[in-house]
């Protein structure tokens, strides 16, 4: 079938390349002229594990193309895919749907045979009814159906949960549309869970899931700073925890908080809607709350470490806001840079993906290495801020005798505490006393 994507961010390239590799005709517009350029030209532009060679295949092979042209995109389509920003408002921190409602308003217009329309993008309850109402009152001879598609790709991992999907939520009660996305998702017949519910519902699962996680990765920090305290070892607790599948092993990794597009959004409109519905939703208040103290938690360590060292040098070595991928929006490790830079820290760090989109946000507030050995290089700490493999493997010894002043720490349990300390550095790691 054809499918027109509107977007092409880190949910609508990864999804638009997907659905070309199924053997769909996939039409990609941005209103970013130097974006669709780049794409246009062979040039990816973000990072995605395994993105790169389905890319190159699909726009070889002519399934996968990308316009500035909304009419090239819609006309003729069966399904479109909104996958546009959502960015939290200002002022309220709600969900800010105006990129939603302008490519509603555009795409209307270019409407013929019959239509599903479907956002991909986080979305508050209700906003399907939204976009119906304005489509018709744009084009009142169309014909087609607003569905909610909610999208679970995880950045850094979009092209393997693309192809590995462990839900598919369908929101509609049109039979039509259901039964486009039934064909649309047949590769993945009785691999998954396909889930069809209302339009509201289905809005407010991916909140709900997203919340909920965020919640569970706040909790085990809490955990962790409890177990500090107490002497308990936070990694061994949360694989304790994990055993129980009601709890499950994953998002109990002890760090520096939630970041990225998603979670730190998508925590502030839930709450947001709770609170509009009349229900405050007070846990995740309360995580909102407990990430942003967090984040302020790990720089004063990071600024204890250094206060007695005059013009103290910070080497950092992870920017994005995890592994796997070069997004820095709302990255932890950028807002403990933030707070660094505020007490005129001197920085310079690494990171083997995300220097570039980094530096576009930082500027030249910091200095960057080429590689993390060079970052470390006559620096007085050592701060481990996103959890890439490589940083695992380190060589303590080359590290210590680079390094002026011997500290390191690891905010992420990147490194093992006993060769670190063998190896004459004073370390710090996140839930767990050192000897």
């Amino acid at each position: 079938m054809k499918v027109g994507i509107i977007g092409t961010g880190y949910v609508g390239l990864p999804t638009g390349v997907g659905l070309a590799e199924l053997g769909n005709t996939v039409v990609c517009v941005d209103k970013i002229k130097e974006k669709i350029d780049d794409l246009k030209a062979g040039k990816l532009t973000i990072y995605e594990d395994g993105l790169a060679e389905l890319f190159a295949k699909n726009t070889a092979n002519g399934r996968l193309t990308f316009t500035t042209s909304m009419r090239k995109a819609i006309e003729g389509a069966d399904l479109v895919l909104i996958a546009v920003g959502t960015p939290p408002h200002p002022v309220t921190h709600e969900a800010d749907l105006k990129y939603i409602y302008a490519a509603a308003t555009e795409l209307a217009e270019y409407l013929t045979d019959y239509t599903v329309i479907a956002t991909k993008s986080t979305v508050p309850v209700g906003t399907g009814d939204n976009i119906e109402q304005l489509i018709t009152s744009k084009n009142k001879m169309a014909r087609f159906d607003v569905i909610s598609l909610p999208e679970f790709l995880r950045e850094g991992f979009a092209v393997h949960d693309f192809f590995n999907p462990d839900r598919i939520v369908v929101g509609t009660n049109s039979e039509k549309a259901a039964n486009l996305i039934k064909e649309l998702y047949k590769p993945f017949e009785g691999k998954t869970n396909m889930l069809f519910v209302s339009r509201r519902s289905s809005e407010t699962i991916k909140y709900a899931s997203n919340a909920f996680l965020a919640m569970k990765i706040h909790y085990i920090n809490e955990i962790a700073n409890f177990c500090e305290k107490s002497g308990a070892d936070v990694s061994e607790v949360a694989k304790g925890m994990g055993l129980d599948n009601r709890i499950g092993n994953r998002f109990l990794n002890a760090g520096i908080g939630f970041g990225g597009s998603c979670f730190p959004k998508d925590t502030m409109a839930m709450a947001f809607m709770g609170r509009m519905a009349g229900t405050p939703i007070e846990l995740i208040e309360a995580t909102i709350a407990g990430n942003n103290k967090r984040k302020e938690q790990m720089a004063e360590r990071v600024l204890k470490a250094v206060k007695d060292i005059p013009n103290a040098k910070i080497a950092v070595w992870g920017l994005a806001f995890k592994d796997g991928t070069d997004d820095c929006r709302q990255s932890p490790a950028m807002d403990i840079i933030a707070e660094l830079l505020a007490h005129k820290a001197d920085i310079v760090a690494y990171d083997p993906k995300a220097m570039g989109t980094a530096c576009q946000l930082l500027g030249d507030k910091i200095a960057y290495a080429d590689d993390m050995y060079s970052a470390a290089k006559d620096a007085d700490v050592l701060v481990i801020l996103t959890e890439w493999k490589e940083f695992s493997g380190a060589d303590l010894s080359g590290l210590a005798q680079l390094m002026r002043n011997k500290k390191i720490l690891d905010f992420r349990n990147m490194l093992n505490p006993k060769e670190a300390i063998k190896f004459g550095f004073e370390y710090q790691c996140i839930g767990k006393t050192v000897e």
